[in-house]
């Protein structure tokens, strides 16, 4: 009867063990899923921020702006424009 409550014992010690250990790890695993879900949101904000800066930078006008200051680009005049008809491959002027 007393190696039955040994073995008893050790069975209860083993299980709360085993308890302990996998509370652990749940809560280490919590910790992480919830470290990830800050970076997703924080990710999310960049992505917003880096569409907002696209949209700017991206602008007509602002783009116009660069091609005329940085590159010396103008737009040209309407005699130097020519239009060409993609049926029959005919070049005419306006």
């Amino acid at each position: 009867m007393a190696r039955l409550n040994v073995l008893l014992l050790c069975l209860v010690i083993a299980c709360a063990l085993g308890v302990v250990t996998s509370q652990h790890k749940a809560r280490k695993l919590f910790v992480e899923l919830q470290q990830e879900k800050d970076r997703a949101q924080q990710m999310d904000v960049e992505w917003g921020q880096l569409q907002l800066e696209q949209g700017t930078l991206a602008m007509p006008a602002r783009v116009e702006k660069l091609a005329g200051s940085q590159l010396q680009m103008q737009i040209p005049q309407s005699r130097q424009i020519r239009y060409i008809r993609s049926d029959t491959g005919v070049v005419t002027q306006p």
